[in-house]
């Protein structure tokens, strides 16, 4: 049978006060403001930056659980391998996938959601269609999506991001580096999408990882991710455990890299086409529209290797 939209979800008593404030608000021009936030990339975040990036959030924020979604329905266990305990001659525990809507307050004692877990693998219209739902329903006035892409840039540079938006009002002061291009869907974007054309603010950055690090972990990329948030709604949230493990972390791939004279000559050619085209600006950590940026084909095929790179990780049965 199919399942309606909102047979995916499950609202839970939490979330009543936001329920309330919605129906005290009489409608959009009553609305406070009450931003969504999800790192719901899978696959598609590169060095798992917006999941790190959420994770760091619930880790350092006061938050409750207002709703979960139907993960064993929306969730191919075969491609997404769940852990299970194994303790002498018996099965313990089985980490089943999660994909829940959190009630976060920052720093500052204000509310936002958060959207975190497992991106579906199956159902993404209906899923789109329930994340929409609670949207309306909870008084959400701007969604923003925290995800990660592999990009031909040395760790050694400030980290760059892309920012898209279903209105440029939105990321007025983001250049656009690229024309048209084809690439990999996700469920973020096809999110951003319906979102879009049902009148919602939508929004959301993309980090570069280096394409080196991709498959790693890249704590100064989810570093960003955050940063980028605080400037994109006004939210204040905690970061500077995760500057210090950035920083430990640049100083090991230092070491790393400095062990072979080939990674030495990579990320030193890296280094040379970001500084050839690095903004004039002084202190500027975004790229100038006037230099030799990858071409749309050039991001495409680091999309598609990156994402085949997965597939190889995380083999589908009977495939």
């Amino acid at each position: 049978m199919t399942q309606r939209p909102e047979d995916l979800v499950e609202l839970l008593p939490a979330a009543d006060r936001f329920l309330a404030r919605e129906e005290a608000a009489g409608g959009p021009e009553g609305r406070r403001g009450l931003v969504l936030v999800h790192d719901i990339a899978g696959d598609f975040d590169a060095a798992h930056a917006g999941a790190l990036a959420g994770s760091h959030l619930l880790a350092g924020l006061p938050h409750e659980v207002i709703a979960r979604f139907d993960a064993d329905a929306l969730v191919d266990y075969r491609a997404h391998r769940p852990r299970v305990t194994f303790s002498g001659d018996r099965y313990e525990t089985f980490s089943a996938p999660e994909i829940q809507l959190y009630a976060v307050e920052d720093d500052g004692g204000s509310p936002f959601l958060l959207l975190h877990g497992t991106e579906p693998d199956f159902q993404w219209e209906r899923f789109v269609a329930a994340v929409g739902r609670l949207v309306e329903r909870l008084g959400v006035t701007s969604v923003v999506a925290l995800h990660a892409i592999p990009m031909p840039v040395p760790h050694t540079r400030p980290v760059t991001v892309t920012a898209h938006a279903t209105r440029r009002a939105l990321i007025e002061h983001y250049p656009i580096y690229w024309g048209e291009m084809r690439i990999p869907g996700s469920v973020a974007s096809l999110l951003e999408i319906r979102l879009g054309e049902a009148g919602v603010d939508a929004l959301g950055v993309a980090v570069h990882v280096p394409h080196y690090l991709a498959q790693a972990t890249y704590p100064a990329a989810s570093l960003t991710l955050l940063e980028h948030l605080e400037q994109l709604t006004g939210l204040h949230v905690p970061v500077e455990s995760l500057r210090e493990a950035a920083e430990a972390h640049r100083t090991e791939v230092d070491e790393q890299i400095a062990r072979s004279a080939e990674n030495t000559a990579v990320v030193a050619a890296l280094e040379q086409q970001y500084d050839a085209f690095t903004s004039a600006r002084e202190n500027s950590d975004l790229l100038s529209e006037e230099g030799a940026v990858p071409t749309a084909e050039e991001i495409g095929a680091e999309f598609e290797r990156f994402l085949a790179d997965q597939d190889r990780k995380h083999p589908r049965g009977g495939e």
